[in-house]
């Protein structure tokens, strides 16, 4: 895989060092495996689901946190003492961890683990202030004009 240097865009762009060090994020390979698979749902114009499966792991040993832009789901699997002998073992029991990263003004509301689905629901709540509105036109003008 190419590495990109991406340090020209925050020496010559003002303002966009977040979109910089997105770009720069998604061209490493931080290691992500493909485990546990995950969907991401689009439930409504503002409000998302990752669904991640974690088949095996009680609550206890998953662990979701939201700090700023980015959400970490992790899995520790405690270790097992049990001397198994597996003719074949297609059940993944290895701890992992998952960042995803977050748009702007997208918060977790909610998750819950249902038959090794671990779904965990955001919603974006863009503030008023940033919000279109409408701009009323005043015709005072024209009622100045007519006046003369």
């Amino acid at each position: 895989m190419r590495n990109y240097d991406l340090s020209p865009l925050f020496r010559s762009a003002i303002g966009f060092d977040r979109l910089a060090r997105l770009a720069e994020h998604a061209a490493a390979n931080n290691g992500n495996s493909g485990y546990p698979p995950y969907n991401i749902e689009l439930l409504g114009e503002n409000r998302y689901r990752i669904t991640m499966a974690v088949a095996g792991f009680s609550m206890d040993e998953l662990d979701i946190s939201s700090e700023g832009d980015k959400l970490l789901v992790k899995g520790v699997k405690a270790e097992q003492k049990s001397e198994r002998q597996y003719l074949h073992q297609g059940i993944a029991e290895r701890s992992f961890e998952r960042t995803f990263q977050l748009a702007d003004y997208v918060t977790v509301v909610s998750a819950d683990l249902e038959h090794g689905l671990l779904n965990i629901d955001l919603v974006r709540e863009i503030p008023e202030a940033l919000k279109p509105r409408k701009i009323e036109i005043n015709s005072s003008r024209l009622i100045e004009n007519e006046d003369k």
